[in-house]
């Protein structure tokens, strides 16, 4: 019977480990493979081992900036999304009528597909779209041209992203909101906490679990940022906002080098691997699984 069950139980799952393998495990394992050759996509392939891990951090100058850009867009992005997030969070609360229709249509921009979102926003920043033609019409102030301006365009696109993907961490954290034991809250309250001190010293700890599942994911969703800068900058201007998912598309596809992006996504999945880490390892501080 138990022979029988386990053939049963494979039966079920081989089509997921079917997919896993085909589409995951094999492209993974040839990615390895690929980061030691000089790979062309046509032409022949040549066995140079770490070559392009050394090209890369010696004599690719375009790396740098797009590794830059990535941990730039992280660090803006990041903190602004979970403070939005929070903040929603704590305003749609028990006690706001109409909460539901709130919550989906601020979940909205999260299940649209991001190639809708940005072209929306490119017509919104553009120098002829709505934000400029209603601050000229209503302020008399011509704004600057986000999208080319290098002192705009980064945050240009961190507020984009912001606006399409802070849906998802608003729930996240709502629902731990109202997964809070009232007994300590109104102990709290008894004690005299309120308003800020409640916030930070009671709630904060108590969802913290919540705050870094948010921050773990959305961190690693930032550093792989791609579509956003794509449609609404292409990189620029000049390579402020290239990140580094765009450069190892780039350094595939554009310039034919495969072994040279395979290299360069290893080098982003040790980066994202180590940052994770670094997390976990300090959750002990500050997160509380215990209420």
């Amino acid at each position: 019977m138990r022979h029988r069950e386990r053939w049963h139980a494979l039966g079920f799952i081989s089509p997921a480990l079917a997919g896993l393998t085909v589409f995951t495990a094999l492209p993974v394992a040839l990615a390895v493979v690929m980061s030691l050759f000089d790979w062309p996509i046509f032409g022949d392939r040549e066995f140079i081992g770490l070559g392009n891990y050394r090209a890369l951090l010696t004599d690719t100058p375009d790396f740098w900036p797009a590794l830059r850009n990535s941990v730039l867009f992280t660090v803006l992005y990041v903190p602004t999304n979970l403070a939005v997030a929070l903040g929603l969070a704590l305003l749609l609360g028990p006690r706001l009528h109409g909460r539901a229709v709130f919550r989906v249509l601020f979940f909205i921009p999260v299940v649209t597909p991001m190639v809708a979102n940005a072209l929306v926003w490119k017509l919104v920043l553009q120098p002829q779209g709505l934000l400029n033609g209603l601050s000229t019409a209503w302020l008399g102030i011509t704004l600057p041209n986000f999208l080319v301006d290098r002192n705009w365009a980064m945050i240009a696109i961190v507020v984009m992203s912001v606006w399409a993907g802070m849906g998802y961490n608003m729930l996240v954290l709502t629902a731990a909101l109202e997964q809070l034991p009232t007994s300590v809250l109104e102990a709290a309250r008894m004690d005299g906490a309120q308003g800020w001190r409640l916030l930070i010293r009671v709630t904060l700890p108590l969802i913290s679990p919540a705050i870094f599942f948010a921050a773990v994911m959305t961190i690693i969703g930032s550093l792989q940022v791609f579509a956003q800068p794509q449609l609404l900058t292409g990189g620029g201007p000049g390579t402020s906002t290239i990140p580094l998912v765009m450069f190892i598309y780039d350094t595939g596809f554009t310039f034919q080098d495969l072994g040279l992006a395979a290299a360069a996504a290893w080098l982003l999945f040790v980066l994202i691997i180590g940052i994770t880490v670094l997390q976990f390892r300090a959750q002990r501080r500050w997160v509380h699984y215990e209420h």
